[in-house]
């Protein structure tokens, strides 16, 4: 019998850690945590770490909560610690599941150090994609995404030669307001935001969701992953969340890859790969009705769609402004400072304060994400 694959876990404590866990619990014979991080939960993270027996965590110096850790784990809280975990030489696989820019930086050490990384950040391809998947070829490394959508596309494309591939489409719910009445939009409220018809998510994602900024950068992270231009990226509504994704064949052909809306399906695949073993929930059940339709975005109601599509035209560091002031506006909504509406006017004012020249130095790249941040705070006032 092989042995288990050693996984740190970047982001344990939040939705996508939680799914991968409920992963490890079920394959412990295949899977071993070796390290763990958190942002600020420190109370779970040291439950996660008992109950694994992980040997090394991480949490930042200002992270409270943490009288009380279990003795067999090394706790790193230096401000290079959340990089070294990412490091660490008997990992086989890192897991980077924390949320924003800040995921950028591990991703590069783990690279560097020639682990496999699990990709369920999309702010690493967003800001560097380029850098992060130059660093995965130099070093004779895998990035594997983990989100459903490019994981989806990950499985249908596995085999298939590059000339063959004629476009890649990207499924969207179109979240909680996909027929709300256009002049409902100004009046959202924060709960009816975070309440997805299919996800369970955290709080920046599902607004994303519900705003299609997330699609706009999954879009982005598609360019780099599968090497393909934006006029061979599509996205289209499949309200029930079962097809994840589909690729287009030169011959006309399609391949979709289907499960029900549970990261968990994305995550094992991902970890055990390119191995299979039974999932943590059940598959589909064909014996009953299924909603297998679909249909274009209105690009009028989802206007973050629209600008994201239009930073990847534009390349450079275009999605980096667009992340960026999408995460303060985000933050700024969900803080009741500024309305859902305004979230796309934030973006798109920000934007027009940069001229966008390519960049691939992790300092500037992360220099700039500061700069465009501090800019559409200053507009949000």
């Amino acid at each position: 019998m092989n042995c288990p694959k050693k996984i740190v876990l970047l982001g344990a404590t939040g939705s996508i850690g939680k799914s991968t866990l409920q992963v490890i619990r079920k394959h412990a014979d295949r899977l071993q945590l070796l390290g763990v991080s958190a942002h600020s939960n420190s109370p779970k993270l040291a439950e996660i770490a008992n109950e694994f027996k992980v040997p090394h965590a991480y949490l930042p110096e200002n992270a409270h909560g943490v009288e009380e850790w279990p003795s067999h784990s090394n706790l790193d809280r230096s401000p290079d610690g959340l990089s070294a975990i990412a490091a660490l030489e008997d990992a086989d696989i890192v897991i980077v599941a924390i949320v924003g820019a800040s995921g950028l930086a591990p991703t590069l050490s783990a690279l560097e150090a020639g682990k496999n990384v699990v990709l369920a950040n999309k702010e690493s391809l967003v800001l560097g994609g380029d850098l992060v998947m130059r660093t995965a070829k130099e070093n004779g490394a895998l990035v594997i995404p983990a989100d459903s959508e490019h994981n989806a596309v990950f499985q249908c494309i596995q085999g298939v030669k590059s000339a063959d591939l004629d476009s890649i489409i990207l499924t969207a719910s179109g979240g909680p307001f996909r027929e709300l009445p256009l002049e409902e939009l100004k009046n959202v409220t924060i709960e009816q935001a975070l309440n997805h018809p299919n996800w369970s998510m955290g709080n920046k994602v599902t607004i994303d969701s519900a705003t299609m900024a997330n699609k706009g950068l999954e879009l982005i992270e598609a360019r780099w992953l599968f090497n393909l231009p934006p006029s061979r990226l599509e996205v289209v509504i499949h309200p029930s969340s079962i097809v994840h994704a589909l690729v287009r064949f030169i011959d006309g052909c399609c391949l979709a890859q289907l499960s029900p809306p549970s990261m968990t399906f994305a995550l094992q695949h991902a970890l055990l790969f390119p191995e299979r073993a039974k999932g943590v929930y059940p598959s589909l059940d064909f014996s009953k009705t299924l909603d297998l339709n679909f249909s274009p975005p209105s690009l009028s109601r989802f206007p973050c769609l629209r600008l994201a599509k239009d930073c990847l035209e534009q390349g450079g560091s275009a999605p980096l402004v667009f992340n960026a002031a999408n995460e303060i506006a985000v933050s700024a909504f969900l803080s009741n400072r500024i309305g859902f509406l305004q979230i796309s006017d934030i973006i798109d004012k920000t934007l027009s304060k940069f001229a966008y020249q390519p960049t691939d130095d992790l300092h500037a790249l992360l220099s700039l994400d500061s700069e465009a941040r501090r800019i559409a705070g200053e507009i949000i006032g």
